[in-house]
């Protein structure tokens, strides 16, 4: 069977950091290859779920661990000041010696914005945003000279300072489905497209869009890595994965995909070991991990055990 990359996705809602880090510690010492948090300011289902700010998880996950690459699903573009989230960014490469993957979406709860006294226009703006947004964090990381102007639609700046830099080129996740704007973006900017886990039944669909778009701009698409948000729903024996299986879909309606999917990561080791290697048949060769389950560390185990050993 083939290699790919594993990545969890940490604890975050109704979580303590104490929660977090002992999970993203346990998963480095299991063995994965990355961790992930989701960037929202709040829960998705309500305001008055507690969630952990991402990127300040983040930078504690980076000095909490020594190995894993640590990323966002996704950070909304315009969500906050870009040029002042590029700075956090490098800081937090920084700290990481290099292990950080920027996620960039175009962002969909109008209160995490306004909330927070920052706009919320519409969806065509937003993914302008996003656009703008991948220019600029380029340009701050990557451009030689000392200071960046950007004139932009949406954001501005004048002799912008990023020092020091980050640590390594930031590898830029571009997550999202759209077909005519950001498939397009991800085919000119990203080192990684993320499929969402309620897109996962359109997975190959997708990645037959994204090569398109890459043969109109003329880029090879073997330099953009496919990913997959997936939730993984493992048990040991097949009824018990049957009754997690019946559980999550209680839970997650179709949120996270159908755990009952032709491809979906459901069941047992063998059974889940078999989905994977039709993922990366299929060209999808990344995936970001949320275990099924209160405690995420136990399937997370199983996994790591049972299942890893096939692609390494």
């Amino acid at each position: 069977m083939s290699q790919a990359h594993f990545g969890v996705m940490t604890p975050q809602i109704k979580r303590s950091w104490a929660d977090a880090r002992r999970a993203a510690t346990a998963f480095e010492e299991m063995g994965y290859d990355s961790i992930w948090v989701n960037d929202h300011l709040y829960g998705p289902q309500s305001p008055s779920i507690p969630i952990l700010e991402a990127w300040s998880e983040v930078a504690a996950l980076a000095a909490s661990t020594d190995r894993v690459e640590i990323g966002t699903l996704v950070t909304p573009a315009g969500m906050r000041n870009p040029a002042h989230l590029g700075k956090v960014i490098a800081t937090v490469d920084q700290i990481s010696d290099g292990r950080i993957i920027a996620g960039l979406g175009a962002g969909w709860m109008p209160r995490e914005y306004t909330d927070f006294n920052m706009p919320f226009p519409n969806t065509r703006d937003r993914l302008g945003q996003m656009r703008e947004a991948v220019e600029l964090l380029r340009g701050m990381w990557d451009e030689d000279t000392e200071s960046l102007s950007y004139d932009g639609q949406y954001f501005r700046t004048e002799n912008l300072v990023c020092l020091p830099k980050p640590a390594r080129r930031v590898p830029l996740l571009i997550g999202g489905g759209g077909e005519k704007v950001t498939l397009k973006l991800a085919a000119q900017h990203a080192d990684i497209w993320n499929n969402a886990a309620g897109m996962h039944e359109q997975l190959e669909h997708k990645i037959g869009v994204l090569r398109g778009h890459c043969e109109a701009v003329g880029r090879d698409p073997a330099e953009i890595t496919i990913s997959q948000q997936v939730l993984v729903t493992l048990a040991a024996d097949e009824e018990s994965a049957a009754v997690a299986m019946e559980r999550a879909q209680r839970i997650f309606g179709g949120h996270m995909g159908d755990p009952a999917g032709p491809i979906a990561l459901t069941g047992t080791p063998e059974r889940v070991a078999e989905r994977v290697q039709k993922h990366i048949d299929l060209g999808c060769t990344m995936f970001m991990m949320e275990f099924f389950g209160r405690d995420t560390v136990e399937p997370a185990r199983l996994f790591a055990e049972q299942v890893l050993p096939h692609f390494r």
